[in-house]
């Protein structure tokens, strides 16, 4: 699995002209799945999200891990953080999982999330969306369970 974190103040999804999805502060999570992945390494990643320390203390430190800082979450599938851009100019997409179990990890993620005690929100699988993210520091990670 692959996933690019982006702490936000705010952040939004909106499918056919109605937001489907909000958060306040906290992260905004665009998350691939390879064809390889599983839901143990949901729960490595969704592990690690929720404890690094990337959330500024009374200091202006990033000390605070999800849970000291209240964050939230936002899950967007994102399928194109598995495209093969090395040959020619059109990115494939043969990398990525297909979509049964791509959409399958990613409700898995979102529920590891929810069951840690956080406020998640989501897309909608599939769907063209347009993503609203108040990026701040800014603050933006990519992690992956890749080999």
């Amino acid at each position: 699995m692959r996933a690019l974190l982006q702490r936000v103040n705010r952040a939004a999804v909106v499918v056919d002209g109605a937001e489907v999805g909000s958060i306040g502060r906290g992260w905004a999570i665009l998350l691939g799945v390879g064809p390889g992945d599983c839901e143990d390494k949901a729960a490595q990643l969704a592990k690690k999200i929720v404890t690094m320390r990337a959330f500024e203390d009374s200091a202006g430190k990033m000390n605070l891990d999800a849970k000291q800082a209240a964050a939230e979450f936002l899950v967007i599938s994102q399928v194109t953080l598995y495209a093969d851009l090395s040959r020619g100019r059109r990115p494939s997409l043969a990398t990525a999982a297909p979509p049964q179990l791509a959409e399958s990890l990613v409700d898995h993620f979102a529920g590891l999330l929810r069951t840690a005690g956080f406020r998640v929100a989501t897309g909608r699988f599939g769907a063209y969306m347009e993503v609203e993210i108040h990026n701040t520091g800014p603050v933006t990670f990519y992690l992956s369970t890749d080999d």
